[in-house]
């Protein structure tokens, strides 16, 4: 097939889990599709890297087969203040655990194996309508398609515009995987001053250990990550312990930066959003993966009901855009909130105190930022 001058049905840019899964429904529903990925598969990215399991039906739908993955199941939390005071809740629904690298890379090869045209370690440098037909300008090609979906996650593409955030409303996600000995089930949150961590356990006897802060604590300490860690991360005990006990297996975290949290929307620029380039979902909803999992099915059934010719792309914009905020609205407010109360030292101690007095309080709130399975 000549990529450059075949006219796809559906575009994809972003290849994560909710580009990938996204690919895979259409093209498991009888659709041409290519997706682009700026990255060579498999990577690993910043992720917390806990799946509530309202997602777990949907990905075994795929065609994953997760239970012979032997994946963790999470079922209990810990939260710490600053200080080191913990509360523990169990996790009525739940999740698992699983790197983004052996994730993404399973999708990868789901989409591959589905007939998904994927062209990575490809940048998408435009995108312009012309008489109904989209043309995808990258980094080696143009490419033509009756739709373009975006899933390119937290930070715009050059080509849409973005807010400048000021340096108040920017943040640094770091990520490391290390060996260390908490049990399975569990999984820690712990805060620091304007950041908080969490840790849980993986695939291959490997534990995540993710965190997000200001950009602003970075630059009070040189620019330089370990001294920050070492200057404010280590002021929680319990911090101080995974970094100063652990073993770390990366020779360097891996790190975004310029991550900022202002409301998007699922249709821009003549591309339709999903994932986080459609809400920027703060990592407090604790679900940012099943989000992204959940609106790629919403969006898929919109897609192929317009290719179809059931609905016009006007009715698909509009009834996804609908369906979108009908899900997601309220757990991405739910979790700014939290992210208000968390990183700072007496109010985020306080919070937990209060919530330890009142475990209804704590479990209606870990519920609102669990889905129901789909």
């Amino acid at each position: 097939m000549d990529n450059q001058s075949f006219l796809y049905d559906c575009a994809i840019i972003g290849g994560g889990l909710a580009g990938l899964s996204l690919s895979i429904q259409l093209a498991q529903k009888g659709h041409q599709v290519i997706l682009f990925e700026k990255n060579k598969y498999p990577f690993h990215k910043v992720c917390g890297e806990y799946i509530s399991l309202e997602s777990w039906d949907f990905l075994n739908s795929l065609g994953l087969s997760l239970e012979k993955l032997s994946l963790p199941i999470i079922d209990t939390i810990h939260v710490s203040a600053p200080n080191g005071y913990v509360i523990k809740s169990p996790l009525d629904l739940g999740g698992f655990g699983i790197s983004r690298f052996s994730l993404d890379d399973l999708l990868c090869k789901k989409a591959k194996e589905v007939g998904v045209t994927i062209f990575d370690n490809t940048k998408v440098l435009d995108v312009k309508l012309h008489d109904e037909i989209y043309q995808i300008t990258s980094n080696s090609n143009t490419f033509q398609s009756k739709l373009v979906c975006g899933s390119f996650g937290k930070i715009n593409p050059p080509f849409i515009a973005q807010k400048k955030a000021t340096e108040k409303g920017k943040y640094i996600g770091v990520k490391y995987h290390i060996k260390t000995d908490l049990p399975f089930n569990i999984i820690e949150l712990h805060n620091f001053k304007d950041g908080y961590c969490g840790v849980s356990k993986v695939d291959n006897d490997t534990y995540c250990l993710c965190y997000l802060t200001t950009a602003k604590n970075l630059r009070l300490n040189q620019n330089d990550i370990k001294l920050m860690e070492q200057n404010i991360l280590y002021e929680n005990p319990h911090l101080k312990k995974y970094f100063t006990e652990s073993s770390f297996l990366f020779e360097k975290p891996v790190v975004i930066s310029q991550i900022s949290f202002e409301k998007k929307q699922a249709f821009n620029h003549g591309i339709i959003m999903l994932g986080d380039a459609a809400g920027a979902i703060a990592p407090l909803c604790g679900n940012g993966m099943s989000i992204a999992l959940r609106a790629s099915k919403i969006l898929a059934n919109h897609v192929h009901l317009f290719f179809e010719n059931k609905i016009s792309k006007d009715e698909l914009i509009k009834n996804y855009t609908n369906e979108w905020n009908q899900n997601f609205s309220n757990r991405i407010k739910i979790a700014f909130y939290l992210q208000r109360l968390f990183g700072k030292r007496l109010t985020t101690l306080w919070s937990l105190k209060l919530l330890n007095y009142t475990p209804s309080l704590l479990k209606q709130i870990i519920s609102l930022t669990h889905g129901k399975k789909f």
